[in-house]
Order: structure tokens, then sequence, then C-alpha cells
């Protein structure tokens, strides 16, 4: 495949919850000067909404309704931030609840319709640093570069939990593990589009690395240099 332009490169970084992938995706994309969609944040969008109306996560059909009249709008600034139909839900959409019920609602094929179009649509207005569970393998499978991000359980699990202790989230590092197990079980089993990485992937293992070396590591990758 003839790689795209710079400033139409697509990058497709895949992996569990708590690899990095999210943290590790949004400043490659700052210092390559692309745009980064978090298509996590789409799902989790979904589930929250649907949690907030009160609908069961377990209704198919509900929740892919839902979806389709969803917007959701990624704020291009430093703040990041993430609305549903007009609402600032950057914190709220990143709670235990919501990761509970996000691999539910992005099994749905339904939900994943809509919101894949929507990732295609992004990635087709420029260059793209894209982030999720199957971006390599199915959102972008014409992707320049694939890299697979990984850990051990526990450290992702770790991970996670600092990361909701620095939100204020009063819960556990065990209630975060088997969280984080059950949705491990739930992403790679699923029928549609399941966790798994892309035949042409580099794998990483995250684990004991810190952002600076793994961020360096995929600027290398993508601008051509040996380390």
């Amino acid at each position: 495949m003839k790689r795209r332009q710079q400033q139409a490169l697509q990058i497709a970084i895949d992996g569990p919850a708590g690899a990095g992938k999210s943290t590790i995706a949004k400043i490659a994309a700052k210092q390559l000067g692309l745009f980064y969609v978090d298509t996590g944040a789409m799902y989790r969008v979904i589930a929250y909404k649907a949690l907030k109306n009160r609908a069961p996560i377990d209704d198919e059909s509900m929740v892919s309704q839902i979806a389709k009249s969803t917007e959701v709008v990624f704020d291009h600034s430093d703040k990041r931030t993430v609305w549903c139909d007009g609402e600032d839900v950057t914190q709220e959409i990143r709670c235990p609840e919501v990761s509970r019920a996000v691999s539910v609602v992005a099994a749905y094929p339904g939900v994943r319709e809509r919101l894949v179009e929507l990732q295609r649509m992004e990635a087709e207005r420029g260059g793209v640093v894209m982030d999720g569970r199957d971006i390599g393998t199915y959102v972008l499978p014409e992707a320049d570069f694939k890299i697979f991000l990984t850990a051990t359980p526990e450290e992702r699990a770790r991970r996670r939990w600092m990361e909701l202790q620095k939100a204020g989230k009063d819960v556990t590092y065990q209630e975060v593990a088997i969280d984080m197990a059950e949705r491990d079980r739930l992403d790679t089993e699923r029928e549609v589009s399941p966790l798994k990485p892309a035949k042409d992937a580099i794998i990483l293992d995250t684990t004991g690395l810190n952002i600076e070396e793994l961020v360096s590591r995929i600027l290398a990758l993508v601008q051509g240099v040996e380390q």
C-alpha cells in the first residue's frame, strides 16, 4: 500500500483497557500535527446516555436507537472536551458505571455501524490518530500504521485505578481489576469486531515503560527512524 502524505496519514492504535492507548495517541497526534479521534469516548457517550435515560443496557434495540439520535462532538482544542447533545460529559463518561456498560453497548451492531461511520468521516477530513479496539482490523483497515498496545492485567488495572483516584472516584483497586477482567472478556469474545491485533500490526508491550518512551517509539516508527 502506498503511504499517504503526512497531512493525510492514518494511524490506528488498538489494545485493551488500561494499555495506554488514549494517552499515547493524544500526545503522538499533537507532536505529529494530526487530529486525535477518541473512539472509546464515543462509545462511552452512548453508554452514558443510555444509563442516564434509564434504558436497559441489555436492550439492543433501544440502545441502538439512542445511538442514532445522539450527537457526539469533540472539542478540537487542548481542552479535549466531549459533548453529548450539547452537554459536557468529559468526566461523567469515565465513571465505573459507564466503564462496566460500554463493552456491552459497543458490541451492538447498530451502535457500531453509526459510530464507525462517524469515525471514518473524521479520517477522511485529514490526518488522524485513532485509538480503540478494532481500528486497524475494521474501522481503518488501510491505515498507514497499525499499532497494538498491551500490558499485564495488573499494570493496566493499576493505571486505571490511579486515573480514577485522581478524578476523585471512590473505587478500590480490586473493583477496578474485576471490572477490567470482565471487560477484557467481553471485548475479546464478542462476535462483532472482537479485540485482536491486525495481522500487520506492530505489537508494543507497555508494561514498565513510561509515556515518553512509548511516544518516542511510535514517532520513530512513523518518521522512519531506527531505534
